[in-house]
């Protein structure tokens, strides 16, 4: 395992992140807490529901139509995440128990992706998102991630998770790389 931040690393200002943000080929995100509110909602029988932001989705189907690749990662299995990445046509999603960091390291590797942390975001919320924050470029809390993550983030972002945080980041990609989102809808 590779940390190769300080415990505490500097915060990037906005247009820092947005520089950065432009050079990676890969945004790893987290479910639970990045792409939902934080919540689960269990029926009868255990049948589990989600709420997904609907612009984050379409920030998500845009970033991978300019070409960048979309990493989802999960310490846990949901159908309902399996469905919503589906309907968004993710191709990489990896819903497994253990440590992110060395999950995502070895599924890079596996896929023979040719893609290295240093290339790489990733969006997080809560403690076990540590490990992998420090090792990509560029490391991002949610706006209500926990207090330990946002220490150890390189930015963390206005918006809440769930609430349009995965946006957030997506619009700053690509005003980083002079392109604007609409520029890919009907590609």
């Amino acid at each position: 395992m590779t940390e190769k931040k300080s415990p505490q690393s500097k915060k990037l200002t906005k247009s820092a992140a947005i520089k950065k943000l432009a050079g990676i080929k890969a945004l790893i995100l987290d479910v639970d807490g990045v792409l939902t509110d934080d919540f689960l909602y269990f029926g009868s029988g255990g049948f589990e529901l989600k709420k997904f932001h609907i612009g984050d989705g379409l920030a998500i189907v845009l970033a991978m139509k300019s070409g960048l690749e979309v990493i989802i990662m999960s310490n846990r299995f949901s159908p309902a995440t399996a469905s919503r990445m589906k309907d968004l046509r993710v191709k990489h999603v990896i819903q497994e128990r253990g440590n992110k960091e060395e999950i995502v390291r070895a599924y890079l590797k596996k896929k023979r992706m040719k893609i290295k942390y240093s290339e790489c975001a990733f969006v997080g919320n809560d403690i076990m998102d540590i490990t992998l924050v420090r090792a990509v470029a560029v490391g991002i809390a949610v706006g209500n991630a926990v207090p330990e993550l946002k220490k150890v983030a390189d930015f963390v972002t206005k918006a809440d998770g769930g609430n349009g945080a995965v946006r957030e980041i997506v619009e700053m990609y690509f005003k980083g790389n002079g392109r604007a989102m609409q520029d890919f809808f009907w590609k």
